[in-house]
């Protein structure tokens, strides 16, 4: 039974998600949830009070899909250094894609930034914890310099993080595209031994 609950509550996730990307939160009713899912309002009620635990839920699916990314670049079998690059463009890419794969909903994304940062913050620090992670790890293996690690791992996750808004406004250009890996590679340079 219980799995049939959680398929229901995620198809009434997504259903809400595709909903609220294509007209936007404020356009979307309770009634046009029901309706989309082809589930009663009794159904809809059952698994959510609001609209506003709809978006909840919605926002936590996207950022648990972050989460999901970066846990395998992280799992990537690979020097500390190139780790490092992969989460950091795992990183930009999943949020954009994130973004733009919910239209109207992204504008609702920047305008209830509280919202979408209170759903972030386990995954930030779970994000944080990788990068010390690698960190110690290319310390101990002669690759990145000795470093403050807690400070360090902050710092260069605020860094990529701080890429995110103008990566998803499209204020980079192509040629950020194009030369991302380039970019990270002169950001990251720093830290390296050789």
């Amino acid at each position: 039974m219980s799995n049939k609950v959680s398929k229901t509550k995620k198809m009434l996730i997504e259903v809400s998600r595709e909903l609220f990307a294509k007209h936007g939160k404020r356009n979307i009713t309770m009634n046009d949830i029901a309706e989309a899912s082809r589930k009663g309002r009794r159904t809809l009620y059952t698994y959510f009070s609001n609209k506003e635990d709809i978006f909840k839920a919605v926002v936590d699916k996207e950022i648990n899909y972050l989460s999901e990314e970066l846990t395998k670049a992280f799992a990537c079998d690979c020097e500390p250094d190139e780790k490092l690059k992969k989460i950091a463009i795992t990183h930009l890419d999943t949020v954009k894609q994130i973004v733009d794969r919910n239209g109207s909903l992204r504008a609702d994304f920047f305008r209830d930034i509280y919202e979408v940062e209170r759903a972030r913050r386990k995954i930030n620090e779970k994000e944080i914890q990788m990068i010390r992670n690698i960190l110690q790890e290319g310390v101990d293996q002669k690759i990145f310099r000795r470093m403050d690690l807690d400070l360090s791992s902050v710092i260069i996750f605020h860094l990529i993080k701080g890429l995110e808004v103008p990566y998803i406004r499209q204020k980079l250009t192509k040629a950020f595209e194009k030369n991302k890996e380039h970019i990270i590679n002169f950001i990251f340079d720093g830290i390296r031994l050789d």
